[in-house]
């Protein structure tokens, strides 16, 4: 087991796109979902459920989606923030940078499209984490489940693998609900976390993401 800091865990995360085809053993697995159990949660709900899977039942699944068309109408909209010409701006900034890192053109729609196919079978993760929960809970909620995420992705960084959140999966939310086994009528589907370890000489890992300075979104006050 990795002795990686909490410090190093975060500066060395990121959502990684390509990922190599090496099976994430399912005690990690176990160990990371245990200690996730921790998460902060608003008058302690709880309100995280998942599955994950892994090979021929994940194959399956992926199968089915790129079979399928996405869902209307969706699950939530993920999206919209595209609506402030700010996040639009900055959306199509990382957008190109990605395409750039990977060699590919503007003009290349093909390669594109297919770039965008890969978040349905998750980049070739070898395994997916499926997050969901009931309906009934509001926007608290919500935000307890991202700090359970978050606190997922960080503990599988402390483990030495990576991850990618996936909203993209929320296009096919009824069908992976009903794959497996939840019900559409009582579960929202939230998204999907891609787990495995990155392929390092992928450049579409490696090309720059910056950060706002501290002082950009940060104010102290009464120090």
């Amino acid at each position: 087991m990795s002795t990686m800091t909490v410090s190093e865990a975060v500066l060395s995360r990121r959502s990684i796109r390509a990922f190599k085809p090496d099976p994430v053993p399912l005690e990690v697995l176990r160990r990371v979902m245990d200690k996730a159990r921790w998460a902060p949660s608003g008058c302690n709900f709880q309100p995280w459920e998942a599955t994950i899977v892994t090979g021929a039942p994940l194959a399956e699944l992926q199968a089915k989606m790129l079979a399928s068309p996405m869902q209307d109408p969706i699950e939530y909209s993920w999206s919209d923030p595209e609506v402030i010409p700010e996040c639009k701006a900055r959306l199509h900034a990382v957008g190109a940078a990605m395409y750039q890192a990977m060699g590919v053109g503007r003009a290349d729609s093909d390669a594109r499209a297919d770039f965008v196919k890969n978040n349905a079978t998750s980049f070739g993760a070898p395994a997916v984490l499926l997050c969901y929960f009931d309906r009934r809970m509001g926007s608290p909620q919500w935000s307890d489940v991202g700090m359970w995420l978050q606190t997922v992705m960080l503990l599988l960084r402390e483990e030495g693998l990576d991850s990618c959140p996936q909203e993209f999966l929320s296009m096919y939310a009824r069908l992976i609900k009903d794959f497996i086994g939840v019900s559409d009528e009582t579960h929202i589907f939230f998204c999907g976390i891609a787990i495995g370890y990155r392929a390092d000489e992928n450049p579409v890992n490696g090309f720059a993401r910056e950060r706002e300075p501290v002082d950009g979104n940060v104010r102290f006050l009464g120090f």
